[in-house]
C-alpha cells in the first residue's frame, strides 16, 4: 500500500482581515470571550487550545471548530501547525498567508443521504471552518508551505536566517 502526499498551494493575500466574528454562536462567542480574559493571567499560554503565541483564533459551523484539533510545534529552524482533517481531501482545504496571519479553512459537505434510511443516530459533522493564527515575527513568510497526508495537514513555516543567528543557549549556574 503506498501512502499518497498532496502538496498544498499557500497563497499570499496582503489585504486587511475582517472578522465576521462568530455571530451563529452565541456560547462559542462567550468562550472565547472567557478565554481571552483568562489568556492575560497565564504566563505562557501555549498550551491553550485556540490561545497560542501564534495568536491563535476560530471560527466554524455546528462545533466543527472544536472537533479541527491543532498541534503548534516549534523546533530549531521552523515551527510546525499540524492540524487533523479527518474525512477531507485536499481539494477541500485552503490555506492563507495575509498580513503575518496564517489562515486554515475548509469544508466538510454532506454526501447524498439515502431517503429510504431511517436514521437513529446521526453523529457526522458538516459544515465550515476556519482557524487563525498570527505568525510569530521570525517566521520566513516566504518559505511557508503546507502539506496534506493521511487526514494531516502540515504547514511548515521556517524561521528567518536572522531569527537562527540571533539564537544562543544561556548558561544555568549553581547558586
Amino acid at each position: 500500500m503506498t501512502l499518497a502526499q498532496t502538496k498544498l498551494p499557500v497563497s499570499s493575500n496582503e489585504t486587511p482581515v475582517k472578522s465576521m466574528g462568530n455571530f451563529w454562536s452565541p456560547i462559542d462567542t462567550l468562550r472565547s470571550e472567557i478565554d481571552r480574559l483568562f489568556d492575560g493571567f497565564a504566563p505562557s499560554s501555549w498550551h491553550a487550545p485556540d490561545h497560542s503565541s501564534f495568536g491563535g483564533t476560530s471560527s466554524g459551523l455546528n462545533g466543527w471548530s472544536t472537533s479541527l484539533a491543532v498541534d503548534l510545534v516549534e523546533k530549531d529552524d521552523t515551527y510546525e501547525v499540524i492540524a487533523e482533517c479527518p474525512g477531507l481531501d485536499a481539494k477541500n482545504i485552503e490555506v492563507e498567508l495575509s498580513n503575518g496571519l496564517l489562515t486554515i479553512r475548509g469544508e466538510k459537505r454532506e454526501e447524498k443521504e439515502d431517503k429510504q434510511k431511517e436514521y437513529h443516530v446521526s453523529e457526522r459533522r458538516y459544515g465550515s471552518f476556519q482557524r487563525s493564527f498570527s505568525l510569530p515575527v521570525n517566521v520566513d513568510a516566504d518559505k511557508v508551505a503546507a502539506m496534506f497526508e493521511n487526514g494531516l495537514l502540515k504547514a511548515r513555516l521556517p524561521k528567518s536566517a536572522e531569527a537562527k543567528k540571533n539564537q544562543r543557549k544561556i548558561e544555568i549556574k549553581a547558586a
